[in-house]
């Protein structure tokens, strides 16, 4: 059982979907307009080329994680277990929640981790 309103819960699932849409389209980005052909004229362009394939395996699994974290916070309030902290099980502020409605840590739980 939730201690969230019914309203506020619907704003921070919009509020996920939309964050999960958003993520979703920045993948396909990351995944068009590789051009790694066999036309490189130069070394120079060979290492910028690599370098950027680099940076986008960076950035999609940064993205990745992200979405997967997303998912998960979906799929917890289907099953209303959603805002609550993994570690101590208290609830998890509103006010954590509005600013990062993926998290699975209350504030105390995040500080103690950081320690």
């Amino acid at each position: 059982m939730t201690f969230l309103t019914k309203k506020l819960l619907k704003s921070l699932k919009e509020k996920l979907l939309k964050e999960k849409l958003d993520i979703e389209n920045q993948l396909k980005e990351l995944d068009k307009n590789l051009d790694f052909g066999s036309d490189v004229d130069h070394f120079e362009e060979e290492v910028d080329e690599t370098e950027e394939y680099s940076n986008r395996l960076g950035t999609k699994l940064i993205l990745k994680k992200q979405l997967e974290k997303i998912e998960k916070a979906l799929n917890k309030i289907k099953t209303k277990k959603y805002g609550y902290c993994e570690k101590c099980l208290n609830p998890i502020s509103e006010k954590l929640l509005e600013t990062d409605p993926e998290t699975e840590l209350c504030q105390q739980c995040k500080k103690q981790k950081m320690a």
